[in-house]
């Protein structure tokens, strides 16, 4: 058996690129089949049936080569077929195929409503492509085995084991799977703290009693098809052994060299994100309500609710008023966007407390800056506060949370009675980075390469929160949002792939899209970026709400997913927010 470190001979290397042609010739036909199969969807929109047909097979093949599926996931296949069904209409029938015919590009309202049969017809073969394609890979896979290069070579995969289930994490691993599909020589193991990857740009709305809390997250082991899920809690890393040690209550199924809670690597992928930051502070850090985690949104929400109950109850109204404030630390999206959902869920409850009055409730923001929302232009910062203080929130600006104590939080300037603090003040990168032979920037993040490579070590790599990485073209670090973490997980991705391969590796850049803030009652901030270009869009109110909630359901993992929030939404509509405790807190 060849050992892992020895280079590969050239007769191996040409039996690499026999094997890769033979892949590509075994998709090609499946593709071709596929096409002309899915093809007859498209004859009967088409005047001329051949070259519906022609069509087809072409677009079949291309779609094969293009798209390498993951075993069994016909649902996907089918998702990412129609999708391209509207594109190709819009490329084909649109534009292409009357400009070849002299009549030019068919841009006008009458036209593109005559060809609409035909957008129907593209959409119904896509889907047909993806599920007749997948259905062909699935079929060749186990009837003909598959076509791996380093499974002739030696009896041990590649072990690539990603530490962390989040934007980054999770993406990546999808991605992993597609690049690779089936290849047996390579393997895939992701270790999370938990069994779902939590969207936290809904967050909020969790808190705010708008969306049931498991409708915002998508679980690992129904969202990757042929990776394995562990859930556990990393202790060490030991890079000699090239070995990841979990807790004692590590759970899931593996299919890699397992010893215990050992898990062996032969690539090691970083995506531990990051954790709140109390500056130091052991009171807020012993009082505060942490923001962060699913489980963090729930138990806000039960805690107002009990407040609530227990002031309805209450004859002296300074405990009163003690009960119904509210403070929360930070003005950043995670600050502004809680305080918003809060500030809506418990005035909109009042109405179910008949004793309380609308005076004895208080929102209280504390920020450090002189204006909220510094990630987002001066003008939206400055709209998003006047929105808000006229909804009933209070701002102290520039000012600090000192200390905390049960009952009361101590601020630079003044001492505010109440039973809730909720910290989003800052964050700061996993704690165990600090224990490994890394090179560490200043907050506590890995230092990496362009290409997402941990510095001096060559089967390290490391995304998102935990890493410190600089754009490639820009020279600027990145910052730790879910934007930056799913392009980087595809960078990585396809820098893994390359590192099998024998390729080169690409740098990671990505130009900024914009950012998006939800603060509460159908309103929202909205700064857009057209890339390239560098123009900048600023909307608010109404319509950059919608933008919000689009945007956003769009990225949300998994149609059923999907569909569960847009009925929330639609409920939230017509009937009031739900009171019902789901934790009991006594």
């Amino acid at each position: 058996m060849r050992s892992k470190n020895q280079p590969v001979p050239p007769s191996m290397g040409n039996q690499i690129e026999r094997s890769a042609q033979s892949d590509l010739r075994r998709r090609a036909y499946i593709g071709i089949i596929a096409g002309l199969i899915a093809s007859a969807l498209l004859v009967s929109t088409f005047a001329n049936p051949p070259l519906a047909i022609a069509l087809g097979a072409a677009v079949g093949t291309i779609y094969a080569l293009a798209f390498r599926p993951t075993p069994g996931a016909y649902l996907e296949s089918l998702m990412t077929g129609a999708t391209l069904g509207v594109p190709l209409w819009t490329c084909l029938s649109v534009v292409a195929i009357p400009v070849v015919a002299g009549s030019g590009p068919q841009w006008t309202a009458e036209a593109m409503r005559l060809l609409f049969p035909q957008l129907v017809g593209w959409v119904l073969f896509g889907s047909a492509l993806g599920v007749l394609v997948q259905s062909g890979s699935d079929a060749a896979l186990r009837w003909l085995g598959p076509i791996s290069v380093k499974a002739t070579l030696s009896c041990d995969p590649h072990r690539i084991v990603i530490l962390g289930g989040g934007f980054a994490g999770m993406t990546l691993a999808e991605q992993l799977e597609k690049m690779f599909g089936a290849d047996p020589a390579v393997t895939f193991t992701l270790v999370s703290d938990a069994n779902a990857m939590l969207f936290t740009p809904m967050l909020a709305e969790v808190a705010g009693g708008s969306l049931e809390p498991t409708h915002i997250s998508a679980p690992l082991r129904t969202s990757l098809h042929r990776t394995s899920v562990l859930r556990g809690t990393v202790t060490t890393i030991d890079f000699q052994r090239r070995c990841v040690m979990l807790d004692g209550d590590a759970t899931g199924g593996s299919s890699i060299e397992l010893g215990g809670n050992e898990i062996f690597f032969d690539d090691l992928v970083l995506a531990l994100g990051s954790v709140s930051n109390y500056l130091g502070l052991e009171g807020v850090e012993r009082t505060a309500f942490d923001f962060k985690t699913l489980l963090d949104a729930i138990r806000i929400r039960n805690h107002v609710i009990d407040l609530f109950e227990r002031a309805e109850r209450e004859v002296d109204r300074a405990r009163r008023l003690q009960m119904l404030t509210f403070v929360v630390a930070g003005g950043g999206f995670a600050g502004v966007e809680i305080a918003g959902a809060l500030n809506d869920f418990t005035r909109g409850i009042l109405a179910d407390y008949r004793r309380l009055e609308f005076d004895d409730l208080k929102i209280v923001l504390v920020h450090s800056r002189d204006r909220i929302l510094p990630e987002l232009s001066e003008s939206l910062g400055r709209y998003a506060l006047d929105r808000l203080r006229a909804r009933g929130v209070t701002f102290e600006l520039e000012t600090r949370v000192v200390d905390a104590q049960p009952g009361k939080v101590r601020l630079t300037s003044k001492e505010i009675p109440t039973e809730t603090l909720i910290w989003t003040a800052g964050t700061t990168p996993h704690p165990l980075l600090k224990e490994l032979p890394f090179e560490l920037e200043r907050r506590g993040a890995v230092l990496v390469d362009s290409a997402l490579n941990v510095k001096q070590q060559t089967n390290a790599w490391a995304l998102g929160d935990c890493a410190s990485i600089t754009d490639a073209k820009s020279g600027k670090v990145c910052p730790p949002t879910a934007q930056f973490a799913l392009r980087e997980a595809r960078t990585l991705a396809e820098n893994l792939y390359a590192k099998q391969k024998g390729r080169p590796l690409k740098p990671f850049h990505f130009n900024s899209l914009g950012a998006l803030c939800v603060i509460g009652h159908q309103t929202a901030c909205a700064e857009l970026i057209v890339p390239y270009v560098n123009w900048v869009f600023h909307f608010s109110g109404l319509f950059a709400w919608l933008l919000w909630r689009g945007i956003y359901l769009a990225k949300l993992p998994g149609l059923e997913r999907k569909i569960r929030v847009l009925v929330d939404w639609i409920i939230e509509l017509f009937f009031a927010r739900d009171i019902v405790q789901t934790i009991d807190l006594k």
